[in-house]
């Protein structure tokens, strides 16, 4: 019974080996090189069978586009031919087929070339910006399929450019691209060159930068605003930081023509007093914009009515737990007091009462201070230094602007007592006194006071303050001397030019000339006047007086030609025609009389020559002097 059961087992097991064996059919394996044939090359691609060891056996058959294709003992071939391949193995008699391999897609690559640009091409992209991934392919009027390969975390949409409204750093990674026909699904270009786009989560802030820091009379002041990336197709804005107490902080305008410049520096004319500046930049469309950079200061040191600060002791230098305060006055009730300190950090005064922020001194108080109210006026700047070394020495100068004319005295003391002898006193480093005495007296400052100044007493300098001294009165801008002196010689050249054209329209009247009476008939007896001088007269005038146009005086008595071709101005008689024409023989001799004692009835027209030669008089009558009735020698004075 036993032996039964066993053999039956046997029997079924060896039964399911046998047939399992025959129904799992083997399956070809299809592999390729490569799955898109380059120009001009081909692609190998090798099928086979499991198991191996009875692999001489087979048989394999090809397909392309699921149609036979060739029927080959070696399971490897080359195509050169785009298309949907695969293969099978057979073998016996009649023929044993395997199941058909996975198809595999072989591409064939023309020649067009793909290009993936960035617009705009910044070469890195922070968040929130607007970026466009573009794929172009040129060459012929082939419409085109696209296909993205990239390793970012977003992957872009099939189509030939991806346009990135809000980049973030998941957009980040390298991209490249390629076209299949849309015509021939097997024929595509080849991958393109890798692009790489890198976004930034950080947003990015540009650095302003301000020259001169300390204002002087005249200059301009120049902003520079600098982004990470200045190249990258930057427009610039400008704004003045306008204090706002209740918020302790600032808001910002914009300067004058400060929206958008294509340049990243911007200069202000005729500051005068301290102000904060501010700048940001933008780019793109729709426009990004940065942060505002930090706030710089350009002070002013002068003290101006609306707002001024005033320190005690009115000192620049000071030891360390020293009491200053600083104390803001103006027509305001609120007030801050700012400082800048020496490593660029911007702070507000911590022990405010009222107007008066009150310090006790450590080295880190060391900075530019000054006053900002609520209404957003700046006061004056004060530099503050704080003496870290207990044992040296302070200079005792003044913290404001000394005027200049007024006397100013320098002193050197230490924390204990102030120094009463053999003091020396340096100007720009330049040893300026070295006696026995402990103060520098300067009785009537100018401005080549200003400068740095320091002492130095037992071997021990003290740090070096700078002294500035305020020009009054004068006005020292090389701009304004500059516009004087054009004004002026403008207004000369007016001048002279106004006085040659009077000449010239005086003059223009008066060229023809008169017949003398050597040339009038019956007018013989004007030769016995004078044989030495002739006169040329211009014909009378139109009109109720009697004008002549001009007299032209040809040779002096005495031969000479010292008064050659001297013309005179309009000669006017009072209009007596009338009696003359009534009895001319009655009123000649009176009228020729009455004319030489007349004021009106002479012109005189003064010439000077080389030898500033006397002055002439030349009198005139249309019928006295043509008569010869009157003598050139009554006409002299």
């Amino acid at each position: 019974m036993g032996h039964s059961l066993l053999c039956m087992m046997g029997f079924f097991l060896l039964s399911t080996v046998i047939y399992g064996n025959a129904e799992a059919k083997p399956k070809a394996e299809l592999r390729a090189d490569r799955t898109a044939v380059p120009v001009g090359g081909s692609v190998t691609l090798t099928c086979s069978v499991n198991p191996s060891s009875s692999s001489s056996s087979w048989k394999y058959y090809w397909y392309r586009d699921g149609k036979s294709y060739e029927a080959l003992t070696n399971g490897q071939i080359s195509v050169s031919e785009g298309g949907l391949y695969s293969c099978r193995g057979g073998r016996g008699e009649p023929v044993y087929y395997t199941e058909d391999s996975e198809s595999v897609r072989i591409d064939t690559t023309v020649s067009n070339r793909p290009v993936v640009t960035l617009y705009p091409n910044w070469s890195e992209i922070y968040r929130g910006e607007t970026i466009t991934v573009r794929c172009e392919i040129h060459g012929g009027d082939t419409e085109w399929d696209y296909e993205w390969e990239t390793n970012s975390s977003i992957k872009p949409p099939n189509q030939t450019e991806y346009r990135i409204r809000s980049a973030s750093s998941s957009n980040s990674g390298n991209y490249r691209c390629k076209g299949r026909m849309k015509s021939s699904q097997n024929k595509t270009t080849e991958w393109s060159d890798s692009v790489t786009l890198t976004v930034s989560d950080n947003k990015p802030r540009p650095v302003l930068t301000v020259s001169p820091s300390w204002l002087s009379t005249g200059a301009s002041v120049t902003l520079n605003c600098q982004v990470e990336h200045p190249s990258a197709g930057w427009s610039f804005y400008w704004y003045k930081a306008v204090p706002d107490l209740s918020e302790k902080s600032s808001s910002y305008e914009l300067l004058p023509d400060g929206s958008g410049t294509a340049q990243d520096s911007y200069i202000i004319h005729g500051q005068t007093h301290t102000a904060g500046c501010v700048c940001r930049a933008g780019r793109g469309d729709p426009e990004y914009h940065t942060d505002h950079s930090q706030p710089k200061f350009v002070w002013s040191a002068d003290v101006h009515s609306a707002a001024s600060l005033t320190v005690s002791p009115d000192r620049v230098q000071h030891f360390t737990s020293d009491s200053v305060s600083l104390t803001c006055e103006g027509n305001f009730t609120e007030w801050r007091v700012r400082k800048f300190s020496e490593d660029g950090r911007l702070s507000d005064c911590r022990r405010m009462t009222g107007s008066t922020c009150n310090i006790n001194t450590s080295e880190s108080d060391t900075g530019v201070y000054w006053c900002e109210s609520g209404s957003g006026e700046f006061s004056s700047a004060v530099n503050i230094t704080v003496q870290n070394d207990g044992n040296g020495p302070v200079l005792v100068s003044p913290v404001h602007p000394v005027t200049e004319g007024a006397s100013v005295s320098l002193s050197c003391s230490l924390k204990t007592q102030k120094i009463l002898s053999n003091v020396f006193f340096y100007h720009n480093d330049k040893l300026i006194q070295n006696d026995t005495r402990g103060e520098l007296k300067i009785s009537a400052v100018s401005k080549s006071d200003e400068g740095f100044y320091k002492c130095q007493y037992s071997g021990r300098e003290s740090a070096q303050s700078w002294m500035s001294v305020k020009v009054t009165g004068r006005s020292s801008s090389p701009v304004w001397l500059m516009v004087g002196l054009v004004c002026g010689v403008s207004l000369i050249i007016i001048l002279l030019l106004l006085l040659y054209r009077c000449r010239q329209s005086k003059y223009s009247c008066f060229t023809r000339s008169i017949q003398s009476e050597s040339h009038s008939p019956g007018s013989s007896t004007n030769h016995g006047v004078n044989q030495n001088e002739t006169h040329v007269y211009d014909s009378l005038q139109h009109g109720t007086a009697d004008v002549y146009e001009s007299v032209t005086q040809v040779k002096n008595r005495n031969g000479s030609d010292e008064y050659d071709d001297i013309t005179s101005s309009l000669i006017e008689f009072k209009d007596l025609r009338t009696k003359m024409d009534i009895a001319p023989k009655k009123y000649l001799k009176r009228a020729k009389h009455t004319y030489m004692k007349q004021h009106n009835s002479f012109v005189y027209y003064r010439e000077r020559k080389q030898h500033n030669t006397r002055n002439k008089l030349l009198c005139l009558h249309r019928r006295g002097i043509m008569e010869g009735a009157i003598n050139r020698k009554d006409c002299r004075f």
